[in-house]
């Protein structure tokens, strides 16, 4: 199954790009994490907090909200296409690194997708 791909380009053909499904999902699951809540005008609720995180201190309390509010926000809007199995966070000097492990529901694999997002 091909998909257009999220970040709307065109081929070396001049059409526009497809991706599969599970770089698909990736992408989608990128876009969830890197939306702040009230960014999209007829979806307010969608996103994850990912962005209003990065300014706290790095400290266990903190990390643990942020992995919370993760999982959350992906089980209520990526909980029909994948099963979420774990979110880890990791302050890495200036950036903060997500890594999400999951499992697509139309055939079970298991992924992992590992998004880096610099801090201020």
């Amino acid at each position: 199954m091909l998909n257009i791909d999220s970040s709307l380009k065109f081929n070396n053909q001049g059409q526009t790009s497809l991706i599969n499904h599970e770089n698909h999902i990736r992408n989608m699951i990128e876009n969830l994490l890197f939306t702040s809540p009230g960014e999209r005008v007829n979806r307010p609720d969608f996103g994850s907090g990912l962005f209003q995180m990065v300014f706290e201190p790095n400290n266990t309390e903190v990390a643990g909200t942020l992995q919370f509010l993760l999982q959350a926000a992906l089980n209520q809007w990526m909980g029909t296409l994948i099963e979420l199995n774990k979110v880890e966070i990791n302050a890495l000097d200036a950036n903060l690194e997500v890594t999400v492990v999951y499992t697509l529901s139309y055939n079970k694999d298991q992924q992992i997708a590992t998004f880096l997002q610099p801090m201020p």
